[in-house]
């Protein structure tokens, strides 16, 4: 009787564990079809600016109701007069258009750091100056010949105490280094 209760609870906290983790990831953005005109979405909705974070954060902008042929270029707005391109891509004949943000413009756009490579040709991330401010940014997609426009919002927030370690572990390793500016 012992052994079967034991059974029981184990199951019930695997259970109550999965009920948590699926109740704290956020469903993907979706783009709306009752829209007929320019919209844009983006998933993730939130990034954190640290290397090893964002190295992993597959960011990746969505429009429909753009004109077909055309192409866009996604900006992030922000406080400061912050402006970074990010992303771009050609819009479907359908009107839709998919612009996931490169590797290189992760760390060079939005973390402003340099990439290199090491004595094995391995890629080192060199931060000489701070990222992007934290901060609630305007992604702004446009279209390069036809004009048409929309917006969605991209949150930038900081590295938690996890981001933080693993950084420092990609520093001692020889992945991250840190340049002063002169």
């Amino acid at each position: 009787m012992c052994k079967e209760k034991k059974l029981i609870f184990r199951r019930l906290m695997v259970l109550t564990c999965l009920i948590i983790v699926s109740a704290c990831t956020n469903a993907p953005n979706a783009l709306d079809p009752s829209v007929t005109g320019p919209q844009v979405i983006v998933n993730p909705e939130f990034i954190r600016l640290s290397v090893s974070k964002l190295k992993d954060t597959n960011i990746v902008f969505e429009g429909s109701g753009f004109k077909p042929g055309d192409s866009v270029l996604i900006t992030l707005l922000g406080p400061n007069e912050t402006k970074v391109f990010v992303a771009e891509a050609p819009i479907k004949p359908d009107g839709t258009f998919k612009a996931p943000v490169p590797p290189l413009t992760k760390f060079m756009e939005i973390l402003r750091a340099d990439v290199t490579f090491d004595e094995k040709f391995q890629n080192v991330v060199v931060i000489s100056q701070p990222p992007i401010p934290k901060a609630v940014y305007r992604a702004k997609a446009a279209s390069m010949i036809s004009k048409q426009t929309a917006e969605t919002k991209l949150t930038v927030k900081g590295p938690t105490i996890i981001d933080s370690l693993k950084d420092w572990i990609g520093g001692l390793t020889g992945k991250i280094r840190h340049k002063k500016e002169k």
